[in-house]
């Protein structure tokens, strides 16, 4: 890869339409530029207003947005705003009104398309169906069909003109969205392979719709040097795959991730807000994506010129972004990294109502801490950490069992105040699964531990545990204990843990067809809540794994 150094600057039930949308213009002479700016973000999870700390909110990105568009414009280019999608799950104001606040903000914004992301599958189709037409934009995904059929069940791609330059976009979606979303909302459905999709589409394109450029916008994740693990293959690998040239860009989502690179296939993984960005750069495709919850406004300025789509600046502009420094007496004071973005007043206008809906109850205090639970939420996906061992004994307080897990890709937030209150344990439990219980044979039990410590640190699936010890070098029943105890051939266990899971959801065993298999229909985050009030206040070395 080469970095660009030298050009960077630091700054039914599913809704299928047609797959055409332009903006004509008179199209100018081959070799005249064409300056053409993508916008992008990606995994919004309900963040439309801003965080207590004066943080992100669609208000903040409206201003950012508009001041790029008046400059570019002013300069005679064009503007293309993309979101990589998943705008579900995240937040109890956007949970509690199926997302309308975050929709009704992107189509004030002006976003031309998102790809679909597994969390939009997190309500009812229905839900889903309501939230295409809130954003009046296509929502796009090329390699979801329904099942059976070679029938797309999304829009596949859109088409864009700006000054007379034809830009196809393709929306994927990862293929792991079966096992990471509830699979009840995905019946009459099949993922395929996101490369073939790509494939399809590009030579369908060609033939028929001939654009000058095409970009994948991509739910699939970013593993880099397309080390995905136990998940799907990713944009690295989409990239390599493809004949090169075949694609000039894949806008990214799904991971989360600041794609920001300190070498070829080597994330920087200690960017700094407002610090320069070069993004990754695969088999001439360049990929971006823009970390989660609207942190950030990624910005790529490229120039078309004689059939060529040069990148000449890439960004990531922070969205008021902050952090704690120690002050003189050894106390944090909150600093922004970059200046300060004033929020759009028309977007605060629309957003408020929503915000202040129910706010009584997100605001009623809960319990209290000794400390915080933690402020880095990627931790638990590598190691066992206090606030799992503290949602896996809401889980067996509310149903009695031996041992309980949870998989992280269900704790969505961190709990780091210690004023703990409804919407701070909502944050971390916004699916509303219940808590479930299964009794099996000693037996059985070993094989389904088998199974859940197959799943590696780093996967959605990996568990968080309660009263499991796993014993280096032995198999069987001999290799684990519960609440210290070896397994025995000759009992019964009961084990706790969630809906999702429950239904063979991040992979697991499907153990809601046991015939021991039991729903009470007790609500997670009412059994966490119900558990933070009873025990307050709550001492995190309590909860610290040995």
């Amino acid at each position: 890869m080469q970095l660009i150094k030298k050009v960077l600057v630091a700054s039914s039930f599913f809704f299928l339409a047609a797959c055409s949308t332009s903006t004509p213009t008179d199209s100018p002479s081959l070799d005249t530029p064409r300056h053409i700016t993508i916008l992008h973000t990606n995994d919004a999870h309900g963040h439309f207003w801003r965080s207590d700390h004066g943080e992100y909110g669609l208000a903040a990105q409206k201003t950012i947005v508009d001041a790029v568009r008046r400059e570019v414009e002013a300069k005679g280019g064009s503007v293309l705003l993309l979101s990589g999608g998943d705008i579900n799950t995240g937040t109890p104001a956007s949970d509690l009104q199926d997302a309308e606040p975050d929709f009704k903000g992107m189509h004030m914004m002006g976003y031309d398309a998102m790809a679909v992301g597994n969390h939009e599958f997190d309500h009812v189709p229905s839900v889903l169906q309501k939230q295409m037409g809130w954003a009046g934009f296509p929502i796009l995904s090329a390699n979801i069909y329904r099942k059976g059929t070679n029938e797309h069940a999304f829009q596949p791609y859109a088409i864009f003109t700006r000054q007379g330059v034809r830009i196809a976009v393709i929306g994927l979606t990862t293929e792991d969205t079966w096992k990471q979303s509830n699979p009840e909302h995905m019946q009459g459905l099949e993922f395929r392979s996101a490369q073939q999709a790509v494939r399809d589409e590009i030579a369908e394109l060609k033939r028929h719709e001939k654009p000058d450029v095409i970009i994948a916008l991509s739910h699939l994740g970013y593993y880099p040097d397309g080390a995905h693990g136990t998940s799907s293959p990713g944009d690295v690998e989409l990239a390599r795959a493809l004949p090169k040239g075949d694609l000039s860009l894949i806008v990214g989502a799904h991971t989360h991730t600041v794609l920001c690179m300190s070498a070829e296939n080597v994330l920087d993984r200690h960017h700094m807000p407002g610090s320069p960005c070069v993004p990754d750069h695969q088999n001439g495709t360049w990929i971006v994506q823009a970390n989660e919850w609207g942190k950030y406004v990624g910005r790529a300025d490229f120039v078309y010129r004689n059939g060529q789509f040069v990148l000449e600046r890439y960004q990531l502009i922070p969205v008021n972004l902050s952090h704690d420094v120690m002050d003189e007496h050894g106390k944090p004071v909150r600093q922004p990294y970059t200046s300060a973005v004033a929020e759009d007043s028309q977007m605060l206008t629309l957003l408020t109502p929503f915000q202040e809906h129910d706010r009584e109850r997100m605001e009623r205090h809960v319990g209290t801490s000794d400390r915080s639970f933690g402020n880095d939420r990627q931790l638990a996906r590598t190691r066992q950490v206090p606030l799992g061992q503290l949602v896996t004994a809401a889980y067996l307080d509310a149903v009695p069992g031996d041992l309980a897990f949870t998989n992280v890709g269900g704790l969505r937030d961190v709990l780091s105040e210690t004023d703990i209150r409804f919407n701070n344990l909502y944050r971390v439990l916004p699916f509303g699964n219940t808590v479930v219980s299964v009794t099996l044979t000693g037996q059985e039990m070993a094989k389904y531990l088998d199974a859940l410590t197959a799943i590696q640190p780093g996967a959605s699936g990996y568990a968080q545990t309660r009263n499991l010890t796993v014993v280096p070098g032995k198999s069987g029943l001999e290799r684990y204990r519960i609440k210290g105890v070896p397994l025995s051939a000759t009992r019964n266990y009961v084990l706790v843990t969630n809906s999702f899971v429950a239904h063979g959801g991040d992979g697991y065993p499907p153990i809601d067809t046991h015939p021991k298999y039991v729903d009470r229909h007790v609500v997670d985050i009412d059994a966490f809540v119900r558990y933070v009030e009873r025990h307050s206040p709550l001492r995190v070395s309590d909860y610290t794994p040995r």
